[in-house]
């Protein structure tokens, strides 16, 4: 048995042998090689990193803020809907961005998971994403009209003022709470503005002043008695010896005025409201961490109750005409809405008043920023859209799935 062990140490170790030893299955890194080189991420986790710092499972919840603004003041969504959806969506972004790359040192201690803390994306290229996304937030809300870039220069100036400053402070929920409040009426600003296009009413009562002007002018010329009127200027033309005729001129083509609807003001409270919800639901998330507050999940149910009666109360516009009384759909589609709203907000947030734990808390942060979305179908059959609640309702199922991959919180 000796001379089989002695062949089996001779071929285990080849420098016996005078053999250079094979090489580990890992490469090495460094001057001496004595650390294995860090594996690149795929593509696939890269994009798998972004989507947990931007959160995009919440992202549905934006899109209802314009659809809501626009049904406040009685106005089809069209090209400063979409506009001002676009720019709420990358400033949305932006303050997620902004949000991780300003929490990275609290993140390292509380939540070592998330993208930063845990190096699979770098502080810099937080920051930058948030810097880059602001810009083309404001450059879109731009292409909708100057009152429209207005308040979204608001809501960014509201967002990064909340990440960097005011986020643990009294006023964050408030500084939340407004930013909401702004995209909300970022949408009726830029819907309204997109539609009464003044400049182009103004160009067609200019040409119906020449024609009138020309119609008279020739009359004249020609020896004729001209009766200037209103809108139908008619002109006597004479004509041979004993007989006339008499001709009427073109009328001038009426001015066209924008559609009827109200003014963005009409959409202030329906934005308070939206408002109010975001603030309860920051108050809560200001524990997610530790959990431990009982406080503050049972002020966010009182006021998800509250919001509800204020719902199926109704009030009418202002700032323009009135608001059309609600349609048959509408009559039983808003009640569905809210109590979509009440189940999806209210429950996860009975369950953390009951046991304030993390997990449970952090469920009714999420709940919370999912129910946004059946609060702004309800506000815009509340308004008279029962349609546009209808198409904010179907994005529930894709923020549902999208929040089983990537936490919205």
């Amino acid at each position: 048995m000796r001379p089989l062990r002695l062949l089996a140490a001779v071929a285990g170790a080849p420098r016996l042998l005078g053999a250079r030893p094979t090489a580990p299955p890992y490469s090495l890194s460094g001057a001496s090689g004595t650390a294995p080189a860090p594996d690149r991420p795929s593509t696939r986790e890269r994009l798998r990193a972004w989507a947990e710092l931007l959160r995009v499972s919440a992202l549905f919840t934006v899109p209802g803020d314009a659809l809501a603004g626009a049904a406040a003041v009685g106005r089809r969504p069209g090209r400063g809907t979409a506009l001002a959806v676009g720019a709420s969506l990358c400033l949305y972004e932006a303050g997620m961005a902004l949000n991780d790359w300003a929490d990275r040192e609290e993140d390292a201690v509380d939540r070592p998971h998330r993208p930063i803390p845990s190096g699979r994306i770098a502080p810099g290229a937080a920051l930058a994403a948030a810097g880059a996304l602001t810009a083309a937030g404001l450059a879109l809300a731009g292409r909708a009209g100057r009152p429209a870039l207005a308040v979204a220069s608001g809501l960014a100036a509201t967002v990064w003022a909340y990440d960097l400053r005011l986020k643990h402070t009294r006023l964050g929920p408030a500084a939340m709470a407004s930013a909401r409040t702004l995209d909300l009426l970022l949408g009726a600003t830029a819907t309204a503005g997109a539609t009464a296009r003044p400049g182009r009413a103004a160009s067609v009562d200019t040409t119906a002043t020449r024609g009138t002007t020309a119609t008279v002018g020739r009359a004249r010329a020609v020896g004729t008695a001209a009766t200037p009127g209103t809108a139908g200027t008619v002109a006597t033309m004479s004509g041979g010896a004993g007989g006339g005729a008499t001709a009427p001129a073109a009328r001038p083509v009426p001015a066209t005025r924008p559609a009827p609807g109200r003014t963005p003001a009409a959409a202030l409270p329906a934005a308070l409201l939206l408002g109010a919800h975001t603030y309860a639901v920051t108050a809560v998330s200001r524990h997610e961490a530790q959990g431990g507050s009982t406080a503050a999940p049972l002020a966010a149910l009182a006021g998800a109750a509250g919001l509800g009666a204020a719902l199926l109360r109704g009030r009418a516009a202002t700032g323009g005409p009135p608001q059309s009384p609600p349609t048959a759909a509408g009559r039983l589609l808003l009640p569905a809405f809210a109590a979509a709203y009440l189940r999806t907000s209210a429950v996860p947030l009975l369950h953390a008043a009951l046991n304030p734990s993390p997990p449970l808390t952090q469920r009714a942060v999420g709940g919370g920023i999912r129910a946004m979305i059946p609060l702004q179908a309800a506000l815009a059959a509340r308004a008279g859209a029962p349609v546009g609640g209808l198409a904010v309702m179907g994005l529930v199922p894709l923020a549902r799935a999208l929040s089983r991959k990537v936490s919205p919180t």
